[in-house]
């Protein structure tokens, strides 16, 4: 179902990003918002060590808890987003993660807090994250012009990485100077203020919605996303490519605070500055991304991305006690500065690579794939890690990130300067034609 005529004349096209609110809202409040959950990726994990003296076991528990959602409940998101207002889905979003953060200084001030506490509040985070980050990738191309998702794009990860260079540190110096329950209000805040910069949005100003298919059953959409990613040689490569990078980067990552705090023997202010060093990276890679791909082109772009971004990641595990601890700074900024980058180039081609009306459904698939290893590996690492060690699972990790990276010389843009513009196959909501189109590459 399409939007009526009056809505859609009424909605004309996004103005140019120097002039477009609603991106300056949307940059905004995504900026604020990624600051506060990087100080809770570095204050759930130093709690949980710190002051219940967890193991290997739990934590893999807390950070596989964050990403089981999306592998339980990503297609639905995508279907669900695809057949509602997402600005609306990410304002609920929003209030559900901001309720659940606040129920640990709560829970700590009641002397109540407990290790399954955390764990369930990461739960609820991550069932929140499923619907706002689907909605996002939906609702970007109705607030940014085509030809501005390139520039927009790179600010908006650009500013990511900025707030995740000094998410950590802030996170690790809360520890330090408050309890580290109390040091997640500024999480709680940070969504409070996402939501505000959603809500102070101007409608009229975005784009025309993609045309609607509420006739269509959720379970016949949700196939439909699945069947549109298994099919295109593209979308499937990367998310594969992505499911083993997430799998990798997820279990070294759950077993990273543990490491730094007990084996190489970092304060908690410390650690928080140390894991700042792959955000540096991120910085670096979100700025050289739309430069980058004018030099390589968009394809050359994400093979040496991936490539600058894999091997270096082994240096993690190899960190000793004392100027030993440089090698986390160093192989994190490497895997920091390639996975990012990579990120923007892949975000841009997606939505100019799929039709407006299916991207939530198809990105939601590639999402599950993507995002639904990493509860796996997280139990995985805390498994691992009690059996064999932390540090010999940390380089089983990294090796196998390492690896996953040089896989994109065997894949579809093995060769070539640059992404087709539009899908081989001719997907239409309600079907999937197989009529052929040329492919500009």
């Amino acid at each position: 179902m399409t939007a009526p005529a009056s809505t859609a004349q009424a909605m004309a096209a996004p103005p140019p990003l120097g002039r477009n609110r609603n991106f300056r809202l949307l940059w905004a409040g995504e900026g604020i918002s990624v600051l506060g959950s990087m100080t809770t990726t570095v204050i759930f994990p130093l709690l949980a060590v710190t002051q219940f003296h967890a193991g290997p076991f739990w934590m893999g528990l807390l950070t596989g808890a964050i990403w089981l959602p999306w592998l339980l409940l990503g297609l639905v998101a995508g279907a669900w987003v695809d057949r509602s207002d997402p600005r609306r889905v990410m304002m609920r979003a929003d209030l559900v993660a901001a309720a659940a953060v606040a129920s640990v200084p709560v829970a700590w001030v009641l002397d109540v807090l407990t290790l399954p506490h955390l764990v369930a509040t990461a739960l609820a985070l991550g069932c929140s994250s499923v619907f706002f980050r689907t909605a996002y990738a939906a609702f970007v191309p109705r607030v940014i012009p085509g030809d501005d998702l390139e520039r927009a794009n790179s600010r908006i990860y650009g500013t990511e990485s900025a707030m995740q260079v000094g998410g950590p540190g802030v996170g690790g110096l809360l520890v330090h100077v408050f309890s580290g329950a109390y040091a997640v209000a500024i999480d709680v805040v940070s969504y409070l203020a996402s939501w505000v910069c959603l809500a102070r949005m101007r409608p009229a100003e975005l784009g025309p919605p993609p045309a609607r298919t509420e006739s269509q059953p959720l379970l016949v959409q949700v196939r439909e996303g699945v069947a549109i990613v298994a099919s295109d040689p593209y979308l499937r490569f990367m998310t594969l490519l992505g499911s083993v990078g997430n799998f990798a980067l997820t279990g070294y990552g759950a077993l990273l605070v543990l490491f730094m705090v007990r084996y190489i023997g970092l304060a908690p202010g410390t650690v928080g500055f140390v894991m700042a060093g792959g955000s540096v990276g991120g910085l670096l890679g979100a700025t050289l991304a739309t430069r980058t791909t004018r030099w390589l082109g968009t394809a050359g772009a994400l093979r040496w991305l991936q490539v600058l971004g894999g091997p270096p990641a082994v240096l993690i595990g190899l960190a000793q006690p004392g100027a030993g601890a440089a090698l986390v700074v160093l192989g994190s900024f490497f895997v920091g500065l390639g996975v990012v980058g990579a990120n923007v180039v892949r975000a841009s081609f997606r939505v100019r690579y799929t039709p407006a009306e299916l991207l939530g459904r198809t990105m939601a698939t590639s999402s599950v794939l993507n995002f639904g290893t990493m509860p796996l590996a997280a139990l995985l690492a805390g498994g691992l890690g009690t059996w064999i060690g932390v540090r010999e699972t940390i380089i089983l990790m990294t090796v196998v990130h390492a690896l996953g990276s040089l896989a994109v010389f065997v894949g579809p843009y093995a060769r070539g300067r640059d992404l087709p513009a539009q899908p081989m196959v001719k997907w239409t909501s309600g079907s999937i034609a197989t009529a052929r189109k040329s492919s500009v590459t």
